[in-house]
């Protein structure tokens, strides 16, 4: 949830990140914000323009984060998706894998999902949301053909966007920010089963991805 503070905490450490590079604050602000809008992460532009070792910043930015602080087991996220037993459960994050299993296994709910795309920092112009490619590698990962199986819940309006012009069934958890973006909107990702009841009924065909 945005009231976690973690994007404004690492939307900090990406700034120090930049100064430590030499560069100005007020000049690291800007190219923060331009290189996220630009190319859908700031690590993204900071490879295509500087000189980086995308490692050694996910080390020092995600990795530095004190989510072990911040982030406490779920009980009421992991009851519902514990009991969605109809759809298969993927993640689909623009974060390194490492940052991605720390919030999982501090939220508690690292056994819920079947497998995880990641933005791949090790990978040279990687993909990330809103980038076609990159639910294209999603479904690919998960093994999933047809996008009218697939469903995405996140709180980015651009990423619920680009899913729903590819035909998969976009939710956007708006944290009471008024919204028109995708098929749907709610203002917790624990109010997701008032929206799409249907998954949460037993079903015998075949399964979509979630």
């Amino acid at each position: 949830h945005k009231n976690t503070g973690i994007l404004n905490l690492m939307r900090q450490r990406i700034v120090d990140y930049i100064k430590n590079m030499g560069i100005p604050e007020e000049e690291a602000l800007e190219l923060r914000k331009k290189y996220f809008t630009d190319y859908g992460l700031a690590l993204r532009g900071l490879l295509k323009h500087h000189d980086i070792d995308p490692l050694e910043y996910d080390r020092q930015v995600d990795g530095g984060l004190p989510l072990d602080d911040i982030l406490k087991p779920d009980t009421e996220l992991r009851n519902m998706l514990t009991s969605l037993t109809s759809v298969r459960k993927w993640i689909f994050t623009n974060a390194y894998y490492p940052h991605a299993e720390r919030c999982i296994k501090l939220l508690g709910i690292d056994d819920q999902f079947e497998g995880m795309t990641f933005a791949d920092y090790r990978v040279p112009n990687f993909d990330c949301k809103p980038e076609t490619a990159s639910y294209e590698r999603a479904m690919k990962d998960a093994g999933v053909s047809d996008p009218k199986m697939c469903y995405l819940v996140d709180d980015s309006a651009a990423n619920v966007d680009a899913a729903k012009s590819l035909g998969w069934t976009a939710v956007h958890v708006t944290y009471d920010i008024p919204s028109n973006h995708g098929n749907y909107q709610i203002k917790s990702i624990h109010d997701l089963p008032k929206i799409l009841p249907e998954l949460w009924k037993e079903t015998s065909s075949p399964s979509p991805s979630s």
